[in-house]
């Protein structure tokens, strides 16, 4: 039997990971470690924290504390997180690890004993106030490409770009502000390009590869490789082995895609097994990573690369689950600018498994996915309260009332008890496909499918109209559901692993045991709660939402729709995206609203607009401040955009 590594990107842990990250590669990966658990495969999930890199250097030095203080704080920190999200790692492990160094290390020196890393002299940046080289985050300058006055030296965070810090525009050390100096400084590559071959016939034999990592890849091949830097003048991270190297550390994303292989010798070595690692990585073992998309060329060339430059007989990765970006209302998530939500943020509001069903059943497979709260309260309400909590609690409810909380045996099948119980089996069958194909997005979606059906089926043979006249047919259809439930239970367990605990245990039955004829469950209670749009108002600083219901034209004309002045516009006080704003509405007449706009407008781009209102509805309180009406916005992709009127009217106008 195949060993599966199943394998999730490190986090960067200079901050906590946001929503982008954890469904990218963590939630990912777990869902996979779960299923193959499920099948009776030997799997082992490894990740870690990647800690080192000039980022967590940098931010150290700015709070007066190492690095090892700031990553022993921030590790413990998100290893807690993951566990509160249900990630069922084998081994959350660290960059920092006495096993990921030396390993690190032995690898890099049987590479370079090997011939594929070389020596070259560049020109870098240097600090004479510092007395330090400046590589990535240390210097900092205007972007040559789209003007950003605090791009980085290795990239700019406002276009993208990858950047040469030689190529900053008024460079300046990002420790002290003074002007660096260019000196020559030696450093070692890998040379990658003389592998472009093996790996070009790697990517092209791969029938399991996606479609963004194939194309990406491919087309880095067509441009051609070139080497790629393994050391930089910096003191925080792994001391590199080579003969001359005294100084230099290996560079950050060099060593930590080598953390996949070290996390797997440390688990073994922990149980007492020093070589069982190896049957995770030779002999026909497969790998599967779970990465986001800008990390396609770190594990579909480099990783290949490094473990071919071994010459050791490593397995190449059998797949790499690559997804697309996850946008937050249209937009990056970003720390500085506060857009996003945040993994420990996200358990401060609601339950773990309603942030895993909704990441996981928009998960960015094919294009960038945008998150809204909009969505969050579909998925929760519409899929998750009325579609699979309600028929599971439906269905146990009634088992309770007409036959004492016993399953009922199953008596004659009617075609459509035959046609529910088959919807069961293929509901079953296109899930282990889907987790086979990596297809999480529609995997989820067929579950939530299966109990959309058995909702219609039980509407439809209204066992409690049948208990008093026809208890054996009722009995039949009970115990069809029963089994539906009990199927979710096992379908659910990889998406929603605390609800599925809580399912098996009103079914009183361990994961994975068959419901019987006869069988006691469980007084049932409900497994999800509706979310209003005011709670995650209250909770998150939401922004303006109107969500689509029917209405009549009586309906429309009861809103008071009314043209507005703002008059003042000032920010609330601990709300990241609430503004308090004071309204004209005529006559003498103001009123106040708090509304989530901060995101999308500045305060003197609303101050003086004439906008639309419901200035009927009742007041209520967001963040302790009385808001009193609505304003009217459109959203467009997450990009939202207050409604206007064409030309100048008085305020107070009412909208016909």
């Amino acid at each position: 039997m195949a060993r599966w590594l199943v394998a999730s990107a490190w986090p960067y842990i200079n901050y906590v990971p946001h929503l982008g990250t954890i469904i990218g590669s963590v939630l990912s990966g777990d869902v996979m470690a779960r299923y193959l658990r499920s099948k009776g495969e030997q799997v082992l999930y490894v990740s870690g924290s990647d800690e080192h890199g000039t980022p967590i250097e940098v931010e150290a030095i700015k709070r007066g504390i190492t690095p090892r203080q700031l990553t022993d704080e921030n590790h413990e920190k998100v290893k807690k997180l993951f566990e509160a999200w249900k990630i069922s790692f084998d081994n959350y492990t660290r960059t920092e690890s006495p096993v990921h160094v030396e390993f690190v290390r032995d690898f890099y020196l049987k590479v370079y004993r090997n011939g594929y890393i070389f020596t070259q002299e560049e020109e870098l940046p240097y600090c004479p106030n510092c007395r330090r080289f400046l590589p990535d985050r240390f210097v900092q300058g205007q972007c040559p490409k789209c003007g950003y006055p605090e791009a980085f030296g290795d990239q700019c965070p406002s276009c993208g770009s990858p950047l040469d810090p030689k190529d900053l525009i008024n460079p300046r050390c990002t420790i002290c502000g003074t002007t660096p100096e260019i000196r020559s400084t030696k450093h070692w590559y890998f040379d990658l390009p003389r592998f472009a071959e093996k790996l070009k016939k790697y990517v092209e034999e791969n029938p399991r590869l996606p479609s963004n990592a194939r194309n990406f890849s491919l087309k880095l091949l067509r441009e051609g490789l070139k080497p790629r830097s393994l050391t930089r003048d910096v003191s925080w991270g792994i001391p590199a082995p080579f003969p001359g190297a005294e100084g230099k550390t290996i560079y950050v994303w060099m060593e930590a895609v080598l953390g996949y292989i070290s996390a797997t010798i440390e688990y073994w070595r922990l149980k007492g097994e020093e070589e069982k690692w190896r049957e995770y990585w030779f002999n026909g073992a497969r790998s599967i990573f779970f990465i986001g998309k800008d990390n396609i060329p770190f594990h579909v060339i480099i990783l290949p690369a490094l473990l071919m430059a071994s010459e050791e007989g490593y397995e190449l990765p059998w797949t790499v689950s690559s997804t697309e970006f996850l946008m937050f209302e249209g937009k990056k998530f970003s720390k500085s600018q506060r857009i996003g939500v945040w993994i420990d943020e996200a358990l401060e509001m609601f339950p773990v498994d309603y942030w895993r069903y909704t990441l996981l059943s928009i998960r960015p497979e094919v294009r960038d996915t945008n998150f809204t709260w909009e969505l969050f309260l579909e998925k929760v309400n519409a899929d998750l309260n009325d579609t699979l909590g309600n028929f599971i609690h439906r269905t146990l409810t009634f088992l309770c009332r007409f036959f004492d909380c016993k399953v009922p045996p199953e008596g004659e099948l009617t075609e459509a008890d035959r046609q529910m119980l088959r919807e069961v089996e293929r509901a079953k069958e296109a899930y282990d496909r889907l987790l086979g194909e990596i297809r999480i997005q529609q995997a989820v979606q067929t579950v939530t499918e299966l109990a959309r059906k058995a909702n219609k089926y039980f509407n439809d043979r209204q066992p409690w109209r049948l208990a008093a006249s026809n208890q054996e047919e009722a009995a039949t259809i009970l115990h069809v559901a029963s089994r539906v439930v009990e199927a979710l239970a096992s379908l659910l367990e990889a998406f929603t692993p605390t609800v599925a605990l809580e399912i098996w245990r009103m079914l009183k039955l361990k994961p994975g045991e068959n419901l019987k004829a006869g069988h006691q469950v469980a007084l049932p209670k409900p497994l999800f709660r509706k979310v209003s749009l005011k709670e995650v108002e209250e909770k998150a600083g939401g922004g303006v939402k109107v969500l689509e219901e029917k209405v009549t034209p009586e309906d429309l004309a009861r809103l008071g729709l009314k043209v507005a002045k703002i008059v003042e516009v000032e920010e609330v006080p601990g709300a990241r995206k609430l503004y308090r704003i004071k309204l004209d509405l005529g006559g003498g007449l103001i009123k106040q609203t708090v509304a989530g706009l901060k995101t999308y407008y500045r305060a003197d781009e609303l101050l003086g607009k004439l906008v639309v209102v419901v200035s009927n509805m009742k007041p209520v309180k967001l963040m302790g401040l009385d808001s009193e009406v609505m304003i009217l916005a459109a959203e467009d992709d997450g990009r939202v955009a207050i409604l206007t009127p064409e030309r100048p009217v008085k305020p107070g106008s009412r909208i016909l």
